[in-house]
């Protein structure tokens, strides 16, 4: 029978870190922003306490550099919280694949804690890990403790993010808003025009695949002449819901998951969090499984639709970072790339603004030195900016120099 949660304080739940410890912090939206800040109350007592995870939200407080004797960052993936203790060098950083993460937690990394943030224990004493199952369904199954703090404000979610209380070594009971995040806000002309242009290479019946930022929330305001679209996606953000309302996105058209939207995480507003919260047409699940290739290809007209921070004109991606400056990370964009071309009518997308808002050319005819390549020329079919559509796929190399002219590349130099 299910007994109630006994809630401690912060400050006893946290007394669980030793030094030279892994710890595995949630992120995205469910970044434990508190216990963060309280981890960091304890950093005296502390050394060598190795923090790994993959993008988080909001201001961790021990990224700072008064913390660095107590806490070295391991992250999987670069996001904004931390990009300057990585550059710093006072944080690391792991280039992986989003689908090979949950094996490292198996393996090489495994973590002694987990230090996660779910929604209350229902009446069976089931938590859930609400709009971030992703990787950390997989760091809870291999942690040997995990300190959960409960927050009604994280949204119960259906799929693979179930937690029983009885897992927990302690919960701590603090309420506070989710992060959030409006794509739509830095939206511009450029990328609607973008958006355009994707959502016309996109068939009625298609399984969709958005990356991070603002085309994608640009292409789902072009898509409502659209019939029956599905989603299988590693994140979504709040461009689906008026589809969802709209009855546009059904997913009846799925192989795998018909008549459910397929998901690893969730980052936007609360308006994308209310409308996912106890949500039985969304199934948040593990992301070996979501972003598995052999999985992804199952569904017919998957389009995949990914950013790059640059392009070379031979059609190699540099998606994580400028030069030798890391920004982001590997994430799941290959997953999905490579998934798409693999499914039956599928068409992997490369889609970004041809300059930076400083004006900065992004298609380039060389990336920057120590710029990584994300996805190899070898993968790419289609690049889009707001000049154009270019199908790269079987293209010889001479023939590829051609589309300079459409995305008004200059050919000597980086511009």
């Amino acid at each position: 029978m299910y007994q109630a949660v006994n809630y401690v304080s912060a400050e006893e739940a946290l007394s669980v870190i030793q030094s030279n410890q892994r710890v595995f912090v949630h992120g995205s939206a469910c970044t434990p922003l508190y216990m963060m800040r309280e981890l960091g109350k304890q950093s005296h007592r502390l050394k060598n306490v190795e923090l790994v995870f993959i993008t988080v939200q909001g201001d961790i407080e021990v990224d700072k550099p008064q913390y660095q004797d107590s806490f070295r960052i391991n992250s999987l993936f670069v996001s904004a919280s931390i990009r300057q203790a990585v550059n710093d060098g006072r944080a690391d950083f792991v280039p992986v694949f989003l689908s090979d993460i949950p094996d490292l937690f198996r393996s090489v990394l495994k973590p002694e804690i987990a230090l996660i943030q779910v929604s209350p224990p229902d009446e069976h004493g089931y938590c859930s890990l609400g709009v971030s199952v992703d990787v950390a369904r997989s760091a809870v199954a291999n942690a040997k403790h995990v300190i959960a703090q409960v927050n009604p404000k994280v949204p119960r979610t259906h799929g693979d993010g179930a937690i029983h209380t009885s897992r927990f070594t302690h919960c701590v009971f603090y309420e506070e808003e989710l992060p959030q995040v409006n794509y739509a806000e830095k939206m511009g002309p450029d990328e609607l025009t973008i958006g355009k242009y994707v959502a016309e290479l996109i068939d009625d019946g298609s399984t969709l695949q958005m990356g991070i930022g603002t085309i994608p929330d640009a292409v789902f305001r072009s898509l409502h002449n659209h019939k029956h679209l599905g989603i299988h996606t590693e994140m979504c953000s709040d461009g689906i819901v008026e589809l969802f309302e709209k009855d546009i996105i059904d997913n009846t058209k799925k192989r795998i998951h018909p008549f459910k939207a397929v998901t690893g995480f969730a980052v936007g507003t609360n308006k994308l969090y209310n409308y996912v919260n106890d949500n039985p047409s969304f199934a948040f699940l593990d992301i070996d499984y979501v972003n598995d290739p052999h999985v992804i290809r199952r569904n017919p007209k998957v389009i995949a639709i990914n950013s790059a921070i640059e392009v070379d004109i031979t059609g190699q991606v540099c998606a994580d970072s400028i030069g030798t400056y890391q920004f982001s990370g590997i994430g799941g964009q290959m997953d999905f790339m490579r998934g798409a071309a693999l499914s039956e009518g599928g068409k992997p997308i490369i889609a970004l603004t041809s300059r930076t808002s400083k004006a900065v050319p992004r298609i380039v005819p060389a990336l920057k030195p120590g710029a990584g390549v994300v996805t190899t020329r070898g993968h790419v079919h289609y690049i889009i900016t707001e000049f154009g559509v270019a199908y790269l796929y079987g293209k010889t190399s001479a023939s590829v120099q051609k589309h300079s002219s459409i995305f008004h590349i200059p050919m000597t130099g980086n511009g």
